[in-house]
């Protein structure tokens, strides 16, 4: 988390009310939180975090949204 000196980075496009999720590389791991809840971190693999990334280019959780 911010106490161990993670480098968080959020989209360009992130709303400006803090409704956001910010990544980190943490070693081996992909660090994951909400920018809300910040004291949650999950952390992915980078095969896991690149399965998703390919899967929303694609468009497969884009009913999610309800658009």
């Amino acid at each position: 988390m911010h106490e161990r000196g993670l480098q968080w980075i959020k989209a360009s496009q992130s709303m400006s009310n803090g409704a956001c999720v910010e990544v980190a590389p943490d070693g081996e791991l992909i660090a994951l939180r909400n920018s809300r809840t910040p004291h949650v971190v999950l952390h992915y693999s980078r095969d896991e975090l690149a399965a998703f990334l390919d899967g929303a280019k694609r468009g497969e959780f884009d009913h999610l949204l309800g658009e």
